[in-house]
C-alpha cells in the first residue's frame, strides 16, 4: 500500500507542530501545505529541518492549487476556532473528495452551536464519500471524551465536574487574542461584553457531547469569564502580558439537566502560569456508582496534545464511514508507533499524478 498523503492548511503553531510529528512517522507523507504568510518557502526551511531524501514541498498560498481533487487523502485544517469561519474551507475540501480533520474548537461538536451547518457538512461529506472530524486536546479529549470514557466504568452517574488548568504558551496568536492575553482589565471586560474576547471556545461543545453521550437532556448552559491578572511581565513565543495586565482567562461552564447543574467545568488558561506559582493539571470528578476522581499533574501539554490528537486520528477518519464525525463516533485515538498503514482498513487508491 502506498503512503497516506497528507495536506496541511494553516502553518502556524499547530500546523508546524503537526508537520514535525508526521515527518517522524512511518507510512505517511506531507504532499502539500497552504499558508499565505509563508507562501513560496520550502516547508523544510520553515520547520528548520533538513529535507534529506524527502520530496520537496513548497508552501502554496492558493488553496485551490494546494488541494486539487485526488491530491490528498486527508487535509489537516488548522486555521480557525469557529465552525462558521472554517465552513467554506471544509466544504471545498469535501467536494474535492478529501477527508478533513479540523482543529477548530467548535468543530469538535458543531451540532451544538449550529445544527444547520453540521447537517450541511454531513450531507456534502456523504455525497462525496469522505468524512470530516473536529478534535484536539480540549475540546476533543480532556473535558469531554476522557470524561465519557471514565463514565463507562460507572453503573450510575449523578454529576460531573472537570477542571483544566493549563499553559497557553504553545498556542498561536489567534488564541492569545481570543483569551485577551496582554490587554488591560478594562479592555478584557469590554471585550467579553462585545464578544471580541471569546475566552475558551468549547464548553458548549464539550457539555453537549457529554450530555448526549450519557443520554441526559440538556436544559441550558451558562458561562462566566474572568481575567487572570499578572503582577510580573510574562512573555511567551506568541503572547506577552506586562505587569498589571491580563495573562489569560478563567472560564467556567455549567450544564443544567432537569433544572440542576449536573455538569460543571472550570478552565483557567494563561501564559506561563508557573511564573506566579500556579501549577497546571487536569482534574475530573464523577459522582455516582462508583465515585471516580482522576488527577493528571501537570496538565497534558496543550500544544503536543492538540496536534497529537489530530495526527493520531488520521487512520480513524480514513476508516470511518462517510459523513460528519465527532469523538463519539470513532474509536479512541492511540499513539501511532508503527507504520500508520497497518491501521488503515480501506484500500487507498494508487498514486495519481497531480500537479501541486
Amino acid at each position: 500500500m502506498r503512503k497516506v498523503r497528507i495536506g496541511i492548511w494553516g502553518f502556524g503553531a499547530m500546523g508546524t507542530g503537526m508537520a514535525n510529528m508526521i515527518l517522524k512517522k512511518e507510512g505517511m507523507e506531507i504532499v502539500s501545505v497552504c499558508s499565505r504568510s509563508t507562501a513560496g518557502k520550502s516547508m523544510y526551511d520553515v520547520l528548520e529541518i533538513e529535507r534529506g531524501n524527502r520530496n520537496e514541498v513548497i508552501i502554496n498560498g492558493n488553496y485551490e492549487e494546494a488541494f486539487p481533487e485526488g491530491g490528498c487523502d486527508v487535509v489537516l485544517l488548522a486555521t480557525d476556532s469557529f465552525t462558521k469561519k472554517a465552513f467554506d474551507k471544509i466544504i471545498y475540501l469535501l467536494e474535492k473528495k478529501i477527508n478533513v480533520i479540523s482543529t477548530a474548537e467548535q468543530m469538535a461538536y458543531p451540532q451544538a452551536d449550529d445544527p444547520d451547518l453540521a447537517k450541511k457538512m454531513d450531507e456534502v461529506a456523504k455525497e462525496n464519500g469522505v468524512s470530516v472530524l473536529g478534535t484536539g486536546i480540549n475540546p476533543g479529549f480532556v473535558l469531554d471524551l476522557l470524561v465519557l470514557a471514565l463514565s463507562g466504568t460507572c453503573e450510575e452517574v449523578d454529576s460531573i465536574s472537570a477542571k483544566r488548568v493549563n499553559d497557553l504558551s504553545p498556542f498561536g496568536k489567534a488564541v492569545m487574542v481570543e483569551q485577551g492575553v496582554g490587554v488591560t482589565k478594562e479592555e478584557f471586560l469590554k471585550g467579553v461584553e462585545n464578544d471580541t474576547i471569546a475566552g475558551h471556545v468549547g464548553f458548549v461543545e464539550s457539555i453537549n457531547m457529554i450530555t448526549d453521550g450519557l443520554g441526559w437532556k440538556l436544559d441550558k448552559i451558562e458561562q462566566t469569564k474572568e481575567p487572570i491578572m499578572t503582577t510580573i511581565d510574562r512573555k511567551s513565543k506568541y503572547g506577552e502580558a506586562l505587569a498589571g495586565n491580563v495573562a489569560g482567562c478563567r472560564q467556567c461552564g455549567y450544564g443544567y439537566v432537569n433544572g440542576e447543574v449536573l455538569v460543571e467545568m472550570e478552565h483557567p488558561q494563561q501564559i506561563i502560569p508557573e511564573a506566579e506559582g500556579t501549577k497546571t493539571g487536569d482534574y475530573i470528578s464523577i459522582k455516582g456508582i462508583p465515585n471516580i476522581d482522576l488527577q493528571i499533574n501537570p496538565e497534558i501539554p496543550g500544544g503536543i496534545g492538540t496536534y497529537a490528537m489530530i495526527v493520531n486520528s488520521i487512520p480513524l477518519i480514513i476508516n470511518a464511514r462517510p459523513g460528519l464525525k465527532t469523538m463519539l463516533d470513532i474509536p479512541v485515538p492511540r499513539a501511532i508507533m508503527g507504520d500508520v498503514r497497518d491501521q488503515i482498513e480501506v484500500e487507498l487508491e494508487e498514486d495519481v499524478k497531480v500537479e501541486i
